[in-house]
């Protein structure tokens, strides 16, 4: 019988818990770890529309990248996706950064859309695996593969372009510029992420790296049916879905 506890045991072998940020919160945060599954349903997060769509194929586990439960709350109430989730019946596994530095994982995934050679890992001290991912493309310039990234992930990006040619990219989905330091010892030429405040854009210009910010959401929603395919491996006869997500984010112009 597969149960909540064997699915979240092989994703902690695949993507081990214990290699998660310290401010990150990984593994099953809702349910029942002996609860039997059938079907499981992934998403980047948890939302009202997701977990619509969970119920109405009859999911027993959603698998999610962000945290259902992230910061301390002191209260649950009728309409958070937590009480939601619980009420429903349906447990909830979250695999955060954990994943975010597996092989394999989000990062890895990024390599592979934008035709990344050679991966290798940035390390860092802010992570017990690198979570970074560093490779080689062929040369281009700044603006040329800020336009490469929004035709391969559907996005529009914003460009911090300081006119270098681009050889060596690296990428880290979601929010990034915390190992801005690492990328620049790395001698990476470009360094593509999610998001990008104004004012790190402002150093990184300073500092003379191009950087893209391609989305939070666009940068590691590729990633998600990448997990689907490795638990429908090990567990070929589950039922597997990766739940319709919008992003939350619109551009108008």
């Amino acid at each position: 019988m597969i149960t909540v506890k064997t699915i979240s045991d092989y994703i902690d072998k695949i993507a081990p818990y214990h290699t998660k940020s310290e401010w990150d919160n990984c593994g099953v945060l809702v349910g029942d770890n002996e609860k039997k599954v059938n079907k499981v349903a992934f998403c980047l997060d948890l939302t009202t529309e997701t977990l619509s769509q969970a119920k109405e194929v009859g999911a027993d586990l959603i698998i999610t990248h962000h945290p259902i439960i992230f910061k301390a709350q002191k209260n649950f109430l009728k309409g958070n996706p937590a009480y939601e989730l619980a009420l429903s019946g349906i447990s909830a596994i979250s695999a955060h950064t954990c994943f975010d530095c597996a092989a394999g994982g989000v990062n890895d995934v990024l390599c592979e859309i934008l035709e990344i050679k050679n991966p290798v890992g940035v390390p860092s001290s802010e992570c017990q695996i690198p979570m970074v991912r560093m490779g080689d493309i062929e040369a281009v310039s700044s603006l040329e593969f800020a336009k490469k990234v929004s035709e391969k992930l559907h996005t529009v990006c914003r460009v911090v372009d300081c006119g270098n040619t681009i050889k060596k990219v690296a990428v880290c989905g979601g929010a990034g510029m915390s190992f801005l330091n690492d990328v620049i010892n790395s001698g990476a030429d470009a360094y593509v992420t999610g998001d990008i405040s104004h004012h790190e854009m402002l150093e990184a210009k300073e500092r003379g790296i191009t950087v893209i910010a391609a989305g939070h959401f666009e940068t590691e929603v590729p990633s998600m049916g990448r997990l689907m395919g490795m638990i429908k491996k090990e567990f070929p006869e589950l039922y597997c879905i990766v739940l319709k997500q919008s992003n939350p984010v619109n551009f108008v112009g």
